[in-house]
């Protein structure tokens, strides 16, 4: 039997419980799971691209295995449908909070599927709890002070307090 292989990518900057919540849905679904960081040039993130990797594995080893299924983390610095093909996944995973994000990334899924039909896209909606999560938020909260706790994994909580010592 063929073992099926998705792709998540974003930013992750930080790992949020909102993309973990993505990560153990997704590994419902697949034998591995490529979580895949974007690096473009001329944005600056919190976090460097080594660092999200390290967090990204540290916290979703775990639930990867708790699922049965392989994780592996990359980074890319095109577009999301290469770096698919190139880890060989034949699904794009997307998380969902809001008909927002529908809206966005229907036309996403429709612009992937124009450049690479063999790979399927595949909507994951956000548990209830973690839906109003973004990583932005939880950057701004963070800088200002604010409690973050219960929107990031331990582990993150712990590199954010170093990037903003109150």
């Amino acid at each position: 039997m063929k073992a099926r292989t998705a792709i998540y990518g974003g930013s992750f900057d930080p790992l949020t419980n909102g993309h973990l919540d993505v990560v153990r849905a997704a590994c419902r679904l697949v034998d591995r799971l490529v979580l895949a960081v974007g690096v473009h040039p001329g944005k600056a993130p919190l976090f460097s691209a080594e660092e999200r990797l390290a967090m990204l594995v540290e916290v979703c080893t775990p639930v990867a295995a708790a699922e049965n299924a392989a994780i592996e983390a990359i980074t890319f610095d095109g577009l999301i449908v290469a770096a698919a093909q190139n880890a060989g996944a034949s699904l794009l995973i997307r998380g969902l909070r809001d008909g927002t994000d529908l809206d966005y990334e229907m036309q996403m899924a429709g612009m992937n599927a124009a450049m690479a039909p063999a790979i399927q896209t595949v909507f994951l909606p956000a548990s209830p709890s973690v839906r109003p999560i973004t990583a932005t938020l939880v950057r701004q909260i963070a800088a200002m002070g604010g409690d973050v706790s219960s929107f990031v994994p331990a582990g993150v909580l712990a590199r954010l307090k170093t990037r903003f010592p109150r």
